[in-house]
């Protein structure tokens, strides 16, 4: 992963810091957390934003890059939806790409300890997030292992041992906004390490269709594909939904949903009120991995 990809880290912070500004009937994502682990100049402009600028940003971007912003705050409320759901309890949390996400920094649905988190990240990130915890928390909470790692060149399975992660544990692994920055190669290799993961776990993961990274279909977003594609060549990785099955298969991981962008918009953006999309061109996968021989 570059640096350039590294700098991404905060944008989808950003998206929902600001949809906070929003009355709370209005937004897709509640996180009271997201202002806080934000640079000093993004804290300082949230501080002077209110509900009329939000909503100004908010429509900007939608002219600029269609579906971007409804595409990043749904596929974060589903990966929420998906980590409190109660019918598939685990015993641990990895976020693989973490950036400034909150999620292991939020209250628990349900009282009691809260759920152990290992979150990986490039070195500059995760350094910078260490600092915006500590402010905010007065150190990182024990239940939390902030992990610095190069996704391309260090083994994630010897990250995850030197900071206390056992294997056993059923875990529910978030490899958000992280795939389109890897080559086919590092993609892979943490798919090898998945496959290891202890029977139950479960993985949310989002990936950036092939044909658009092609050219072949730029999916009402031009720009997009002329800035990540073409310009700073930072979106690297692709994958065709009808083959994505096939794909995790042999891993050892087998599709439980597979939503379109469309259910997406009726689920969370319909009932706001707003005139948001979603982008095709991203998709969100939630699996499972089975018993060795299972299906």
């Amino acid at each position: 992963m570059t640096r350039e990809a590294a700098r991404t880290g905060t944008g989808p912070t950003t998206l929902v810091a600001v949809e906070q500004k929003l009355p709370r009937a209005e937004r897709i994502v509640d996180d009271a957390l997201a202002a806080a682990f934000l640079p000093a100049a993004a804290r300082a402009f949230l501080a002077c934003c209110g509900p009329r600028i939000a909503r100004w940003m908010m429509q900007a971007t939608e002219r600029k890059y269609p579906g971007l912003w409804g595409g990043m705050l749904c596929r974060k409320r589903y990966i929420d939806e998906a980590l409190q759901d109660a019918s598939a309890p685990v015993e641990a949390l990895v976020n693989l790409g973490a950036g400034f996400d909150t999620r292991a920094f939020r209250p628990g649905r349900e009282p009691g300890p809260a759920l152990p988190a290992w979150e990986l990240d490039q070195p500059a990130n995760i350094e910078a997030k260490r600092r915006r915890v500590a402010a905010r928390f007065g150190n990182v909470p024990v239940h939390v292992r902030l992990v610095p790692i190069d996704f391309e060149h260090e083994p994630i399975a010897a990250a995850l041992a030197m900071q206390g992660y056992e294997r056993t544990r059923r875990t529910f692994f978030i490899w958000e906004g992280v795939t389109q920055y890897l080559d086919e190669a590092s993609v892979r290799t943490t798919l090898d390490f998945l496959s290891t993961a202890a029977p139950g776990s479960r993985l949310a993961l989002t990936y950036v269709r092939q044909d658009f990274l092609e050219g072949r279909e730029l999916y009402g977003a031009p720009a997009m594909y002329r800035r990540f594609v073409e310009q700073q060549r930072i979106w690297r990785f692709g994958l065709d939904p009808q083959t994505l099955p096939a794909f995790l298969a042999p891993y050892g991981w087998r599709v439980l949903d597979h939503p379109e962008p469309e259910a997406f918009e009726r689920r969370y953006i319909a009932p706001t009120g707003r005139s948001l999309t979603c982008m095709p061109l991203e998709r969100c996968v939630l699996a499972q991995r089975v018993a060795h021989g299972g299906s």
